[in-house]
């Protein structure tokens, strides 16, 4: 049996097309939960209207949502997916395909998009770049709840997400590493696929990756290896928030010796050599956004760097529920 469950927030605007999306489906799922996460806009009413099963909570968070839905469920086969999200009529039956291997406990997706917009379309460069690191693992260790398919037994195993994280940040990264840890093996599927919004201007995509740094650091305190390596984060991309610490640490230098300054023309060149694969990856796949690539990484890295030095002082506070899990 197939469970789909999507954590809903203020979602009336989106949740119609997601919805409408899950019930033409190549392979139509049992049954469809939305959970309403305390919205003030009508979208409890908007699922209902679909003929889903629908709970209401207090706004708590998409882990706490997700739990919920859990506990509500019948599927021994448990998919999430976001309410922004609009999936391919194949979606449902690429993602269960690959539990006929007995061993495989989670099944991870992509994103797509059809936005026009110059950000937009480098956002999707980024993760198509971070797909052809995850195609080159057997066995991943990072699924995102934006495309995500569970066994019930795994997820119940762990415990769930974890209700701490209080917004859509990170709580799918913890909850897979804590499977990973758990010994439970997870799959990559490039061609199932949901199409999403991406950030659509700079601006909005700098403000969201200084959160993403923020929570990223907040999950390594919990698991400390990832933070080394995983499946899914290039380790260029470490450099190049080292590079942009080294180059504003030798600036700040510089006020007291001259001599400085050449730290920050090293920092600079080291980061511009780094960015080259991604430069050729874009101008392969597009060549009329390879010119801003170089800008697109630089945003990115200052936008880490800003968010890891808030996650450092946000680790002393935030106490997660749930235990890590067990070394494989």
């Amino acid at each position: 049996m197939i469970s789909v469950i999507i954590p809903a927030y203020n979602a009336e605007k989106t949740l119609p097309d997601c919805l409408e999306a899950l019930k033409n489906q190549s392979l139509i799922p049992q049954e469809i939960i939305v959970v309403d996460d305390g919205s003030t806009d009508r979208t409890a009413q908007v699922a209902k209207g679909f003929n889903v099963i629908v709970i209401s909570q207090p706004n708590q968070g998409p882990a706490a949502a997700r739990n919920a839905g859990i506990a509500q469920s019948c599927g021994d086969i448990l998919l999430f997916t976001d309410s922004d999200c609009i999936p391919d009529a194949f979606w449902v039956e690429r993602m269960v395909v690959a539990f006929t291997n007995p061993v495989v406990d989670g099944v991870k997706g992509v994103y797509r998009t059809h936005q026009s917009e110059v950000a937009a379309r480098l956002v999707q460069m980024e993760f198509e770049d971070r797909y052809r690191l995850l195609s080159r693992s057997g066995w991943i260790d990072f699924v995102d709840g934006h495309a995500a398919a569970f066994r019930r037994e795994a997820v119940l195993q762990i415990g769930g997400f974890d209700p701490a994280f209080p917004e859509a940040n990170n709580e799918d990264v913890d909850f897979s590493y804590r499977l990973a840890a758990a010994g439970k093996r997870m799959v990559f599927r490039p061609d199932a696929i949901v199409y999403h919004r991406h950030p659509d201007s700079f601006w909005k995509y700098f403000k969201v990756k200084i959160k993403r740094g923020y929570w990223r650091m907040i999950v390594y305190k919990q698991h400390p290896g990832k933070a080394i390596r995983d499946s899914y984060t290039p380790q260029v991309m470490k450099f190049q928030i080292l590079f942009i610490y080294a180059a504003a640490a030798a600036l700040f230098l510089s006020l007291i010796t001259p001599h400085a300054l050449w730290g920050v023309g090293l920092s600079l060149i080291f980061f511009i050599l780094s960015i080259a694969p991604f430069f050729r990856f874009v101008e392969r796949s597009d060549p009329r956004l390879a010119i801003l690539g170089p800008w697109f990484i630089l945003v990115r890295a200052v936008a880490f760097s800003l968010g890891i030095l808030g996650g450092l002082a946000g680790m002393l506070a935030f106490r997660f529920k749930l235990s890590p899990g067990k070394p494989s």
